[in-house]
């Protein structure tokens, strides 16, 4: 199998240990000119070698996705994992640090990195850096800074790449990005987000409960409960700063809620559902955040929140605001019952109407305007799939949806998000110099200390 191709990417309550364990095992088509002639001619049928980063949880569905390839590395930093895993690929290596599968390049030529989202820009760097071909879990990475290096290092390295935002590849979205850019509801000036899940800081534990947030905490905890048997808690910590071991952070979704290790709802979500103005709009970096929500807290990310971008004029584009909304808060216009009151939903404001969209369906507004629209025919063609857009970008060099410069554009983005909220003040944006030129203190948010020995770059 070809090594790389060249080309570039377009643009709870606590469980018991007992509990963790056992939860954690269950656990467009464009021409080839210009690609190598071994890639142009090479089989299809022939299957890729890929390394598993990640093997519980999301690592587990996403082994279900590429698991007809060949899988020949499987890491995971839970024994109890990896032993479930391998006994259904008995010749693949089997290691606990990610570092090391690394020491052997020519056992695999794609990887899939399927980490907590603290060491995802970690996993990732080093595929890049080697010539392999990477699909990386959303969030691209943990920090603005990390989706900066991961996005320069894919287009170096010329390979195909994938993050895991599994709706962009359903029918809908499509269907909704040819409504906008053939003009259906005009110049479009507004894009409202919403999502209605509600984990991580509610301020109090009664609000916790309205939400049905069954991690619900005050602070970081002091207590240390027992590591599990087959746990390395020291390589799950990774470059995160180390904490005493406690069941409030593990297993997954729990540690997303902590800034440590995770960037709450924003950054997760917000993959999903800020991915269809992105692309419908064609977003790349706005001009100014600002963000409201409860008072921020040092460790949780909040559970409700709200953030406002403003992007510039571009070509034909005018200027843009999209806003954000989670838990809680929704926009006024949903408020007021103006629109049908979706618990998750992304609304486009044009000047000729609205379409308002979730992951499943859309529709134009006020309905009764659009009664005898015809839509335009399909342009986007239908994806093969998420994962098999990668696979299939891994043996011909032709790009995917998703790849590291779109995707971490909208990761920086979802970013800005919680670096606006965590210090409580609307922020200017310098794409270029990678800062906030009215707020220097965001520095520390925008590219992290990490613990030793861990290094980026």
């Amino acid at each position: 199998m070809t090594k790389k191709h060249e080309g570039s990417n377009k643009k709870s309550r606590g469980l018991s240990r007992r509990s963790f364990l056992g939860a954690s095992a269950a656990g467009a088509g464009a021409a080839l000119l210009g690609f190598p002639a071994i890639v142009r001619g090479q089989n299809l049928n022939e299957k890729l070698n890929i390394a598993m980063i990640g093997v519980g949880g999301r690592g587990a569905g996403n082994l279900g996705g590429v698991a007809r390839e060949n899988i020949t590395v499987l890491c995971d930093v839970c024994e109890k994992n990896l032993g479930g895993i391998a006994r259904h690929f008995p010749d693949a290596r089997v290691e606990k640090d990610f570092r090391k599968i690394y020491d052997h390049p020519d056992e695999f030529d794609a990887v899939v990195v399927s980490t907590c989202e603290h060491t995802h820009a970690f996993a990732t760097l080093p595929a890049l850096q080697l010539g392999k071909h990477v699909y990386c879990e959303k969030p691209l990475t943990h920090g603005i800074w990390e989706s900066r290096v991961i996005r320069e290092a894919a287009a170096e390295a010329g390979v195909a790449t994938q993050m895991g935002t599994q709706i962009h590849a359903e029918n809908n979205y499509r269907r909704v990005v040819e409504l906008i850019k053939t003009g259906a509801i005009g110049a479009v000036s507004e894009a409202h987000v919403w999502v209605s899940r509600a984990w991580g800081w509610h301020g109090s534990e009664e609000a916790a409960r309205d939400a049905e947030d069954i991690v619900f905490v005050q602070d970081r905890p002091e207590e240390t409960h027992p590591v599990p048997d087959n746990l390395d808690w020291d390589l799950w910590i990774g470059p995160a700063p180390m904490r005493p071991f406690n069941e409030v952070y593990v297993p997954g979704p729990k540690w997303y809620r902590w800034w440590d290790f995770g960037s709450g709802t924003m950054s997760d979500l917000g993959s999903h559902f800020i991915d269809l103005p992105f692309w419908a709009l064609d977003l790349d970096y706005p001009l100014t955040i600002e963000a409201q929500g409860p008072p921020p807290h040092p460790d949780l990310a909040p559970a409700s929140m709200q953030a406002t971008y403003e992007y510039g004029a571009r070509g034909e584009r005018g200027p843009l605001t999209l806003t954000w909304y989670q838990g809680r808060e929704k926009p006024e216009i949903w408020k007021e019952g103006k629109i049908p009151t979706w618990d998750d939903g992304i609304l486009f404001i044009g000047e000729k109407g609205m379409l308002l969209s979730n992951y499943g369906r859309h529709l134009l507004l006020p309905e009764e305007q659009f009664a005898d629209f015809e839509p335009p025919e399909p342009f986007i063609p239908e994806s093969l799939g998420h994962y098999a857009e990668w696979i299939h970008a891994c043996k011909t060099g032709e790009p995917t949806t998703c790849d590291f410069a779109y995707s971490g554009l909208l990761t920086e983005a979802n970013h800005l998000g919680n670096v606006a909220y965590r210090l409580g003040k609307k922020i200017e944006w310098n794409h270029e110099e990678l800062r906030c030129p009215n707020a220097p203190e965001a520095d520390a948010l925008i590219r992290r200390e990490y613990r030793d020995p861990w290094k980026l770059v």
